[in-house]
């Protein structure tokens, strides 16, 4: 289940009671982020390569990172110890058009939160089919 969706520097998405403690898991999260985009060799990912992986995981999370090709991190917190990659890629994959439909809004205002309704809703749903895709 995910508990916590980050546009790292706009905003997160959380319902969770512990959302000062996703909070700062998440800023923990950037400086994995920055080794692995500031020293490519040393770590997984490709230089074109979007889905950062598993950036750590924690006793009760795991903290997956995602960084577009303009440089907006994603980063996403799951309860789930027993997530597949494939999944993941798909959520971020989903998570990033409907971010980029939500900016492409000739109304929103650049680098300021993103205050659709759409988007939210669609961002939530998102999130409930999280990991269903593969049980069909």
């Amino acid at each position: 289940m995910i508990v916590c969706v980050a546009v790292v520097g706009h905003q997160s998405f959380t319902e969770a009671d512990d959302a000062l403690k996703l909070h700062h898991i998440v800023h923990c999260s950037l400086d994995v982020v920055d080794e692995r985009v500031n020293n490519p060799k040393k770590s997984g990912p490709t230089l074109n390569e979007t889905f950062l992986g598993l950036l750590y995981p924690t006793e009760n999370y795991k903290v997956y990172g995602y960084l577009t090709n303009t440089k907006v991190k994603f980063i996403v917190v799951t309860t789930d110890l027993d997530v597949r990659d494939a999944d993941v890629r798909n959520f971020f994959r989903r998570f990033h058009a409907a971010y980029v439909d939500a900016v492409s809004n000739p109304f929103h205002v650049p680098g300021k939160k993103i205050t659709s309704r759409a988007f939210a809703e669609r961002v939530s749903t998102i999130v409930k089919s999280f990991g269903l895709s593969s049980a069909g």
